[in-house]
Formats: C-alpha cells, sequence, structure tokens
C-alpha cells in the first residue's frame, strides 16, 4: 500500500507570537510540495492565531487530558484544543513519558479522547539509551504499542510515531538498519492488533531528523514520514526536510 509522507513538527515548550512568521515559509513550502502532509504541533497558547494565520496547514496539539473535563489544573481537553483550531495532537511522546511519568496506557487513553473530539492522533513510542544497549529496544517498542494503540485505530485518524528517546535533540541517531528494523517490528505489532487497518497507518520516525539525513531516512521501508523536534522552529531548517519527502 502506497502511503503518503507526513512530515509533521513539534515545537515544544517554544515559541511566541512572534515565532509564527516561521510558519508562511513553511506553509508556503506544503503548499509546493502536494503529495506530501505537513503538520506542526505548537504550544497550547499559540494554536488558535496559529491555525488563524496559516488555514491551509495543519496545526496540532502538543498533548491533550484524556478527560472531557474536571478539575485537572493547568491540563487542556482535545475538545478545548480543537476549539482552538487544532487538527491533530501528539500523544504518548517521550517527554512526557519521562518528565510526567506517563505510561502507554495514558497515550491509550489521550488517543481515544482525541478520537472522540475528531482529532488526528500521532501516538508515540521508542525506547531508552539504556534498554538499546540491553538489546531490549524491539521488546519495548512492541510492549507500547499494544499498550497504547485504540481497537478501532486505522490511518484516516491514527498515525504512530518511533522516536529512540537517546536520539531526541541529541544529534545522534540510530543507523538505517536500526530505523528499519524497529518500523518493520512496529508495522507486524500493528497487524497483529488491528489486522489490514495496520497497512493504512503511517509509521513516522523521531529523533534528531534534519535536512541533511532526512532523505536517507525517508526512503527507509516502513517510514511514512518524520516527527521533527528543534528542525521544526524555522522555516530554514525544516523546508529542507518537507523537500526531501517530496523528492522521494
Amino acid at each position: 500500500m502506497t502511503r503518503r509522507k507526513l512530515v509533521a513538527g513539534n515545537w515544544k515548550m517554544n515559541g511566541s507570537r512572534a515565532s509564527l512568521a516561521e510558519l508562511d515559509g513553511i506553509a508556503a513550502a506544503a503548499a509546493a510540495a502536494p503529495g506530501v502532509d505537513v503538520a506542526v504541533a505548537v504550544p497550547s497558547t499559540l494554536i488558535a492565531p496559529a491555525a488563524e494565520r496559516v488555514p491551509g496547514l495543519q496545526i496540532g496539539a502538543e498533548d491533550v487530558h484524556e478527560a472531557e473535563s474536571g478539575a485537572h489544573t493547568g491540563c487542556v481537553s482535545a475538545a478545548m484544543v480543537v476549539e482552538a483550531g487544532a487538527r491533530f495532537t501528539i500523544v504518548g511522546h517521550s517527554e512526557r513519558r519521562m518528565d510526567q511519568g506517563e505510561t502507554s496506557h495514558d497515550a491509550w487513553a489521550k488517543a481515544a479522547a482525541a478520537r472522540r473530539a475528531g482529532l488526528h492522533v500521532i501516538s508515540c513510542c521508542g525506547e531508552t539509551e539504556a534498554e538499546r544497549d540491553a538489546d531490549r529496544a524491539e521488546r519495548v517498542v512492541q510492549a507500547q504499542i499494544e499498550k497504547s494503540v485504540p481497537d478501532n485505530a486505522d490511518g484516516s485518524w491514527f498515525t504512530l510515531a518511533y522516536e529512540p528517546r537517546w536520539a531526541i535533540g541529541t544529534g545522534r541517531t540510530p543507523t538505517l538498519e536500526q530505523i528499519a528494523a524497529i518500523h518493520a517490528i512496529a508495522r507486524a505489532k500493528l497487524r497483529m492488533l488491528i489486522g489490514d487497518a495496520a497497512d493504512g497507518v503511517r509509521i513516522l520516525y523521531g529523533g534528531s531528523v534534519t535536512g541533511e539525513n532526512a532523505a536517507t531516512i525517508l526512503a527507509c521501508e516502513n517510514v511514512d514520514g518524520a516527527l521533527v523536534g528543534g528542525a521544526s522552529l524555522t522555516a530554514a531548517k525544516f523546508v529542507p526536510i518537507i523537500e526531501a519527502a517530496a523528492g522521494l
């Protein structure tokens, strides 16, 4: 099955209204690459102005709470980010797992809540450096997928992202062979869980993706795009990744 490439940015806790000017160049590059889907997750304070500034670009949230409402100080619900203009959300990001102690079950609950609100979901999985060094990466990723993927997941609204935690923001990346191996295992696990629907689910790679390495990473089998952190903060660094995806 041919799956469209998706290049998604994650601004994390960065950005201001002035930073939204970077989206102009990103939106222009997305328009010039009609065969590639381009999306950017921004802090919740920037969702509304970002969606208003670049209506043709998919703007999303970096996280949502699993509850629809309630006494959850400082959290935002899926319905809230939809109202602000978000079209997708990230769940289960490694930094949420590390910093907030979130689990794969939390990612599952958030994905279900996001689906109910009409959001597309990018659900993350990935091993730590210690787990990789102990030759446990495959088992860890399989277990995370099993616990985080909703039973009704399909490619119309669900995307999986493999992001080895030790490669995020470090400048280190796994070898192409390591990336391809985990993506193949992830695809096989998805097939076990959701059957033929797995063939329509895109699997992104995330972890120190740059304009220099994007083309070779995106050419790997079962790599259907990239989840990009720091390089998505500026058009100058993000656009070359979009162009690399468009060139495949």
